[in-house]
């Protein structure tokens, strides 16, 4: 898909899994079982699924995924697999070199969003891409490295802090990119999420986040039990999606295992998913 300047490209880089509940938060199980199906630990499938944007000048990465690394208890409590996808597999898969990356952009600093922007050398955590600028919300970063006791376990600091450590990670403090790429900030998962929006004259496509982990959340009152700001979440949906339906924009779902794109469309339920897409629109 091409946008702009812009050729996008998916990037799958391993899958895991969450509690189901913890995923939809008030909404019954038999409600949302058939369409994200548990395992006998109630634990439902999540892909990490990241965007690539290529132009002439930049390549651009959204978020990094869960990455590697982990030790044997966290791969076993959230059923980390990278048997059939993996950062380094995406990359390969379009000759794309990890120092060939300028920008990474972080919707925010939960492990499985951030997770790959390091690897290990020599027992040090160093940058994954050494020679991009990786770039969040300035009031995302201050409650990351000082977070509440509900969240603290969503920040794992060695993840991220190197960035900082080495100069590269860009706090920012307003919603501008470039001509095709807007910031739209969201605060109900937590607090100064970066939504990424890429649009042209023609077509839009908007980079979720955990705004919309999945399709399924479609729905206004399916929201995460990890959100921070429930109401506010409910509140950012209203008008996300709205503008969705409005301006006809693709959605890009980050964990979503069986769609990555969809549209929307409004009928006598309200803002209801119109269509899914294993892939981008036409392709």
């Amino acid at each position: 898909m091409k946008i702009g300047k812009y050729e996008l490209k998916i990037i799958e880089t391993g899958t895991f899994a969450l509690d189901g509940g913890a995923m939809f938060g008030i909404i019954p199980k038999p409600l949302w079982q058939n369409g994200n199906p548990p395992d006998e630990l109630n634990r439902i499938a999540l892909n990490a699924r990241n965007l690539l944007l290529i132009s002439q000048s930049k390549k651009i990465l959204i978020d990094t995924g869960i990455g590697n690394g982990w030790d044997e208890k966290f791969n076993r409590i959230y059923n980390v697999d990278y048997s059939m996808y993996s950062q380094q597999k995406s990359l390969d898969s379009y000759d794309i070199k990890a120092d060939e990356i300028t920008d990474v952009i972080l919707t925010h600093l939960h492990f499985d969003h951030t997770g790959g922007s390091v690897i290990r050398n020599n027992d040090i955590w160093m940058p994954m891409f050494p020679n991009a600028k990786y770039h969040v919300q300035k009031k995302h970063y201050e409650w990351a490295i000082n977070p509440s006791d509900r969240d603290r376990g969503s920040f794992i600091r060695e993840r991220f802090i190197p960035l900082m450590n080495e100069g590269i990670l860009n706090l920012a403090d307003s919603a501008e990119f470039d001509d095709e790429i807007e910031i739209i900030i969201a605060n109900g998962h937590t607090f100064a999420q970066q939504l990424v929006k890429i649009s042209d004259s023609t077509n839009t496509i908007l980079y979720c986040g955990d705004l919309l982990p999945f399709s399924t959340h479609i729905p206004i009152p399916y929201v995460m039990g990890y959100d921070l700001q429930p109401v506010v979440t409910v509140e950012e949906k209203h008008r996300i999606l709205s503008r969705a339906v409005d301006e006809d924009w693709v959605l890009f779902f980050e964990h979503d295992p069986f769609s990555v794109t969809g549209k929307l469309t409004r009928n006598e339920k309200g803002i209801v998913l119109n269509e899914k897409y294993p892939g981008f629109p036409n392709d």
